[in-house]
């Protein structure tokens, strides 16, 4: 029987819950990350070891999680997820010490990725049905670009309205007021979030029925292993999601190394949420046009384009229009890259129906990155202070990026030509 199509809000509500559980761990961090730094009395080093430890914890809630989503409605798991997470922000208001954020940042291991990345996936894919996967993808990532751009800008609107208009006057109380705040109101949304999504965001009975399993077994397990897709796809994740995570340490390559302000260099990063807005919607537009595949080599290229220039040395605080140019070529590669891997499942014949397991399996390898990317460019940036810390970051980048976009091209090669199956 044919599915009927979702309606565009369950689109737009998968968007908004897609980025709104991620900006209390993840983006108030990217955006803010100086002013984090200062407020938690925080190294690089030790905010790394914060993510490690989320990393850790989502490596088994990768493995457990998939086939989670493969049993129970996405609303349901996406909802309860943002709820947790929120609460979680409850705490983190309080500015818990070393030892507490390291705990906290645990429990956002679990809520962010057991209850919540798989069921997001799935219910992307089946959104998109058989013709719109690059759509269903392109705008889910631009469209929680749009959404983190919104959340950063707010809280950028508080902070500065909080610190005053003399930024450089401004002491560590300030600066943790204006912090809290954020916090506080990106928590609330988040909450409210998830009551949408558990009222509006469902499939019709049928398409629940054909996209769930009564009962998860190993065989489905070996089933998604001996798909060769899989494998690719482990390898361009992680690939990919190292320029990612580069990201977020962009706001304070402004601060050391364009000498930019607290506020300057978090609307550096709030930019970069813009870019990742306009570039999925313009990947959406394009990939079910063109080849999917091909595209994802090309933003591997454009990635490792942007590293060389920072690696090489070519940027410094007096070359602003090279550094934003540099910007737009990393955003590009590396959101072009986010809104893809997950749209070629269709292309490498993985089962709609398994499409959990699938992310669950291809997940815990690609996004190990979590456990170690975070202490090692937080030891990279320590070690050498200033601009030299941040070139050997962009240096790891280029060595991602360039075996990103061998494996890249092969499955472009394996299955760019051919019409993936939905079985």
């Amino acid at each position: 029987m044919k599915q009927k199509k979702a309606p565009w809000y369950f689109l737009v509500l998968l968007i908004l819950a897609g980025e709104s559980v991620f900006v209390v761990p993840f983006i108030i961090v990217r955006v803010f990350r100086p002013a984090v730094l200062e407020v938690f009395n925080l190294s690089n080093l030790e905010l790394g070891y914060c993510f490690s430890i989320l990393g850790v914890v989502s490596f088994f809630s990768y493995f457990f999680g998939g086939p989670l989503a493969d049993k129970y409605p996405p609303r349901k798991l996406i909802a309860t997820a943002l709820w947790m997470t929120a609460l979680g922000g409850v705490y983190y208001y309080q500015i818990p010490s070393y030892t507490g954020l390291k705990v906290l940042y645990g429990f956002w291991g679990f809520t962010t990725i057991f209850l919540f990345w798989a069921p997001m996936i799935k219910a992307a894919r089946v959104w998109g049905g058989t013709t719109s996967q690059g759509r269903a993808f392109g705008f889910l990532d631009g469209g929680r670009g749009l959404v983190g751009a919104l959340f950063g800008s707010l809280g950028l609107l508080i902070f500065s309205m909080l610190l005053g208009s003399d930024l450089n006057m401004s002491n560590t109380e300030e600066t943790e007021k204006a912090l809290k705040q954020v916090i506080f109101y990106s928590s609330v949304i988040v909450a409210v979030v998830g009551v949408f999504v558990w009222f509006f965001m469902k499939f019709d009975d049928q398409t629940e029925k054909d996209t769930t399993i009564e009962k998860i077994r190993p065989s489905q397990i070996k089933e998604v292993l001996r798909l060769p897709a899989v494998w690719l796809l482990m390898i361009i994740i992680l690939c990919a999601y190292i320029g990612y995570k580069v990201t977020d340490i962009v706001s304070l390559y402004a601060q050391e190394v364009m000498n930019y302000d607290h506020v300057e260099s978090a609307q550096i990063g709030t930019f970069l949420l813009y870019m990742r807005m306009v570039i999925g919607v313009l990947v959406g537009l394009l990939a079910d046009r063109t080849k999917t595949t091909l595209l994802l080599f090309i933003s591997f290229c454009l990635t490792l384009i942007a590293s060389l220039l920072s690696a090489l040395g070519f940027i410094s605080a007096s070359t602003t229009l090279l550094f934003m140019i540099s910007i737009l070529i990393l955003s590009t590669g590396v959101y072009a890259g986010r809104s893809l891997y997950f749209a070629m499942m269709e292309k490498g014949k993985i089962p709609v129906v398994l499409t959990g397991t699938a992310v669950g399996l291809i997940s815990l390898i690609g996004y190990t990155p979590d456990i170690f990317i975070g202490p090692i460019m937080g030891y990279l940036i320590d070690s050498s202070p200033g601009v030299t810390g941040h070139q050997h970051v962009f240096w790891m980048l280029g060595v991602f990026s360039f075996f990103g976009s061998i494996a890249a091209f092969i499955y472009h090669r394996k299955f760019g030509g051919k019409k993936g199956l939905m079985i």
